[in-house]
């Protein structure tokens, strides 16, 4: 392979890599617990913050209810960085080879 085509291969790749990063820059994430519901952008940016008020919630669960809140953060996260990786996986395998 000459080089003119390892650098047309190269900003090929590199065009692909920043579309999919724009397009998960773009997704929404939502995470869950029973009384709250935190959504997240693929930047990691809580979006909205939604807390369950069919449940009654009493100014004594405020504890309880940050909890909630840093479960539904965090599932939200996990959900954002497993679509990342399973969508930019497959660059970092490519690039290897010309490294």
């Amino acid at each position: 392979m000459n080089m003119q085509r390892m650098l047309q291969e190269a900003q090929k790749l590199q065009k692909e890599l920043q579309k999919t990063q724009k397009e998960l820059s773009n997704s929404v994430y939502t995470g869950c617990s029973s009384l709250v519901e935190v959504t997240i952008n693929g930047d990691k940016e809580v979006k909205s913050v939604k807390i369950s008020s069919d449940k009654g919630i009493d100014k004594d669960d405020i504890e309880l209810l940050e909890d909630m809140i840093a479960v539904a953060f965090n599932d939200a996260v996990k959900k954002s960085n497993n679509e990342k990786e399973k969508k930019l996986g497959k660059y970092g395998q490519g690039l290897s080879g010309l490294m």
